[in-house]
């Protein structure tokens, strides 16, 4: 008697590159995060001004924005392996040359020149890839994936005051960008450009359905898209939002500290964005999967609006909180849909480049925000006006984002 042997279906590798790109995205934003826990102490250990150390960091968000736009385009074209990888060793590298710096030229090496290349290889290479993999989970996958940044808002922070409290900024910066950067090393070997390259599916689906070509390696070029009126409204949605949205993060805890909370109790305040954003990002990315990615991003413009309002008008923690927590939770959502939103309306054949383009150009505005709110610090004495402007800006992102187009499951 013979009997006829088939092979078992391979399990579907999506969920594996999801949890490396979780895991990048928690130990880069884990460390860039915890700046505004450092920055005290550092200017009080060294006599550094307080201003120039929040241009470099300005500068170094700008810097690795636009370099974006050249690791999603190498995304496209060597996958994601290579480039996260040296990502993981050029980023180390930077925070270390600040660490062990004892004049701020050599802060500004590492973190205006090394420090960026590295960070431009994590997040435009980790998204690009999880919307190659999945289509009709698109959404939520991105989620997923992006909440490793919002987790390391809410566990990071705490634990860098403690490593500062009792062993120093140079020793707190130097552990934590090992570790990390060792992380994002063993996480870059997981990553694959795409569910085709291995004879899979997006989804983990066997057969490719007859009614879509979503499941073609196909899409529109970034000349192509360049060229729409979509690409532009997006561009505008998100260089609004990104002029304000390091703002809380850079200056929440000094913030706090003015209302009279301790540096301990004054990082949590990033802790609670992150418990926002962790809740938003897979409430959000969930929810545009099936309301779409236009109404998802019009909820969470407003929700933001409305939090960076009750920053300015909070004279004390409990205003102060909950507004932090509604801000996580807005920024998380709408920041979750941007790469499912371009991969929607272009396609998965250049979708590195094309989020890598508007990262870059849209990206590189959210340097303008925290320099800008030190200067009016400076100026005025406190941050009221600082996240009033910021409420400006999302308001007149919210009003963009209702002229966006729909995009149907059939489309």
């Amino acid at each position: 008697m013979i009997y006829s042997v088939s092979a078992a279906p391979r399990p579907f590798n999506g969920w594996r590159i999801v949890g490396a790109a979780f895991t990048v995205l928690f130990v880069v934003y884990g460390v860039q995060f915890s700046f505004g826990t450092f920055v005290g102490d550092v200017v009080e250990d060294t006599g550094w001004s307080e201003t120039r150390l929040q241009l470099i960091f300005a500068i170094y968000i700008g810097l690795y924005s636009a370099m974006s736009a050249v690791t999603g385009w190498l995304t496209d074209r060597w996958g994601p392996r290579p480039v996260v990888a040296s990502g993981a060793i050029l980023l180390t590298g930077g925070y270390l040359l600040w660490a062990t710096a004892n004049s701020l030229v050599v802060v500004a090496i590492g973190m205006v020149i090394v420090a960026p290349l590295g960070m431009s290889c994590s997040w435009v290479p980790c998204n690009a890839t999880v919307v190659r993999w999945f289509v009709v989970r698109r959404g939520f996958a991105t989620a997923i994936a992006t909440s490793g940044g919002s987790l390391a808002n809410i566990v990071v922070p705490p634990i860098a005051a403690l490593l500062v409290g009792t062993y120093g900024w140079r020793t707190a910066i130097i552990s934590m960008s090992i570790f990390g950067g060792g992380c994002m090393l063993l996480s870059s070997l997981v990553l694959e450009r795409d569910p085709e390259t291995v004879g899979q599916l997006p989804d983990g689906a066997q057969t490719s359905p007859s009614d879509s070509t979503e499941n073609a390696i196909a899409g529109v070029s970034p000349a192509a898209a360049w060229r729409t009126i979509a690409y532009w409204q997006i561009f505008g949605v998100y260089a609004l939002t990104f002029l304000a949205v390091f703002v809380p993060f850079v200056h929440g805890v000094q913030f706090a500290q003015s209302l009279g909370a301790s540096l301990q109790t004054a990082s949590t305040v990033i802790s609670a964005i992150g418990i926002g954003g962790l809740i938003g990002r897979l409430v959000m990315g969930w929810v545009s999967d099936r309301i779409g990615r236009k109404s998802a991003v019009i909820l969470a413009l407003s929700l933001e609006t409305a939090s960076f309002i009750g920053m300015a008008f909070s004279n004390g923690l409990w205003l102060l909180y909950p507004s932090a927590v509604a801000f996580g939770f807005s920024y998380g959502g709408g920041v979750v849909v941007f790469p499912p939103l371009v991969a929607d309306l272009f396609g998965r054949a250049h979708a590195g480049a094309i989020v890598g383009r508007i990262f870059a150009t849209a990206g590189a505005m959210a340097a303008i925000g925290p320099y800008a709110a030190q200067l009016l610090h400076d100026a005025l004495g406190g941050y009221r006006w600082a996240f009033l402007l910021s409420g400006l800006a999302n308001g007149c992102a919210l009003l963009i984002a209702t002229r966006l187009p729909r995009v149907s499951k059939q489309q």
